[in-house]
């Protein structure tokens, strides 16, 4: 069956053809509504208990605490995501599906200058130069502003909220450079980020070992454990 559908890629619905995408974009956006629905209700039950007025929905997305908690979240994943990409360009583990392989080339390593003139290639490769340098880089820029954005996004939610507190016990506020300086600040990254690197070590060595069918992520399920990349 899986053989057949191959075949014929043109008669795949469009569903099919980014299956891949749709359910993780659904996933997020019912993660993302419950932690918006949960979060707004024991902020409100917080309110409450200390015998203030609730607040509305919109009042919460606005709120130091909520825009803090999703960007320190989304911060540690574009970290590990970034930091994944580099590491993997030139750092090796044997056995392991998530290297490339120890004694073969990879076509990662491909020089696309060599390439310029094939068929159906991007379009910065046939350009060359700067584009072609940026292109060739671009998935590493990406996680790099997508990760700068939210720290921008967690120190400024995180501020706010530090700020909030501090006012509510007589203490002294911060700017958003002084809330960088917090230990606040960093123990929010640092649990995030620990975690981050934690299941991607998991991943990297689990791989040598273990196995699952169908996955890009795997080996093939009867391949030794010695063989190092997906294909091997």
């Amino acid at each position: 069956m899986s053989a057949f559908l191959r075949d014929r890629p043109q008669e795949w619905t469009w569903a099919r053809r980014n299956g891949l995408l749709l359910v993780n974009l659904i996933a997020f956006l019912v993660f993302f509504a419950g932690m918006v629905f949960s979060g707004w209700h024991v902020a409100n039950a917080d309110a409450l208990e200390h015998g203030q007025a609730a607040e509305s929905l919109g009042a919460f997305l606005r709120s130091g605490d909520f825009v803090e908690a999703t960007f320190e979240n989304w911060e540690s994943e574009f970290l590990q995501m970034g930091s994944y990409v580099v590491l993997t360009s030139f750092l090796f583990q044997w056995g392991s599906s998530e290297s490339k392989p120890l004694d073969e080339a990879a076509e990662q390593d491909d020089d696309p200058r060599e390439h310029r003139d094939d068929a159906r290639v991007p379009w910065p490769v046939r350009r060359g130069g700067l584009v072609l340098v940026l292109y060739e880089n671009s998935l590493l820029i990406l996680f790099a502003l997508l990760f700068v954005g939210s720290v921008v996004g967690h120190v400024l939610g995180g501020a706010a909220a530090y700020n909030e507190d501090q006012r509510e016990h007589g203490g002294a506020v911060v700017s958003g450079w002084g809330y960088l300086a917090t230990s606040q600040f960093w123990f929010e990254s640092m649990q995030n980020w620990q975690s981050e690197f934690m299941v991607i070590s998991v991943m990297i060595v689990a791989t040598v070992w273990l196995r699952q069918r169908g996955s890009t992520q795997s080996k093939r399920v009867a391949a030794p454990r010695d063989d190092t990349g997906t294909e091997g």
